[in-house]
């Protein structure tokens, strides 16, 4: 996909880009010639492109698959590719496995086959039924927009002043809730001497769930087999899942080797 082609609209409302000439030829279903930016149905593809976010974002398969096509057999494939990898990380929950299965599509309908084949067709329509059948959240965008706005408040402070609003973690330093955080990967813990004792037993933890039981058997071998010798109970804790109220919890004593 060319830059040129990441058709947008501008902050006061005009087009960034212009039709391509592809989705400019021909005409409408009913055999009129195609206005800038309308689709063979005779609709403005922009608004056909929020109408397949929307879709996506609301489930509705149906409404989801025709936007593709429409799309897809009207010169805009390429639009249809760019927003449906833009809701994989936009619209979706975070880990769906959807996300590998649009850029295999996309492959399919633009080096493969023709976008606007009878192919290209099925594959933007497949892309976007995955999209809409997968679990729908606005999580990752919230948590951007949300981490924006603090760190403008918190910008906006002087230095003698609280921030009315913080970051999760604070102000991260050692001795603070996410001590662990600071082992031999990093300045402060290889100053406090934090070093593979330090990480395998404190830093390397997983859970809530807990691991599994080969998974743990080689974790506690590795560590008996290794130059650093390990109490018994440094081996159980570093086996022993995190607590699902509270992760970063841990015992105050050996945080310093």
């Amino acid at each position: 996909m060319t830059e040129d082609r990441q058709a947008t609209f501008g902050v006061d409302g005009s087009l960034d880009t212009e039709t391509p000439p592809e989705a400019r030829e021909g005409t409408t279903d009913r055999g009129e010639a195609k206005d800038e930016h309308e689709t063979n149905g005779g609709y403005n593809r922009y608004d056909v492109s929020s109408l397949l976010q929307k879709a996506v974002r609301r489930s509705d398969e149906r409404v989801a698959a025709w936007a593709a096509w429409e799309l897809a057999r009207s010169g805009y494939a390429w639009n249809l590719w760019d927003r449906l990898n833009l809701y994989v990380v936009e619209d979706l929950r975070a880990g769906q496995d959807v996300a590998l299965l649009v850029e295999r599509y996309e492959t399919l309908a633009t080096e493969r086959w023709e976008p606007d084949s009878w192919k290209g067709r099925l594959c933007a329509i497949h892309a976007a039924l995955a999209c809409a059948r997968a679990r729908s959240s606005r999580e990752a965008a919230n948590a951007d927009e949300c981490f924006r706005l603090v760190a403008e408040r918190r910008a906006a402070c002087g230095a003698d002043e609280d921030p009315p609003v913080e970051f999760p973690v604070g102000d991260l330093e050692p001795g603070g809730p996410y001590d662990v955080v600071f082992d031999q990967h990093t300045g402060e813990g290889a100053r406090k001497g934090r070093g593979t004792r330090f990480f395998k037993t404190h830093g390397a933890r997983v859970g809530p769930e807990e691991d599994g039981e080969e998974s743990r058997r080689w974790q506690r071998l590795a560590m008996v087999l290794s130059d650093v010798e390990y109490s018994d109970a440094e081996l159980d804790h570093a086996l022993t899942p995190v607590s699902a109220d509270d992760p970063w919890a841990e015992p105050d004593d050996d945080r310093e080797g």
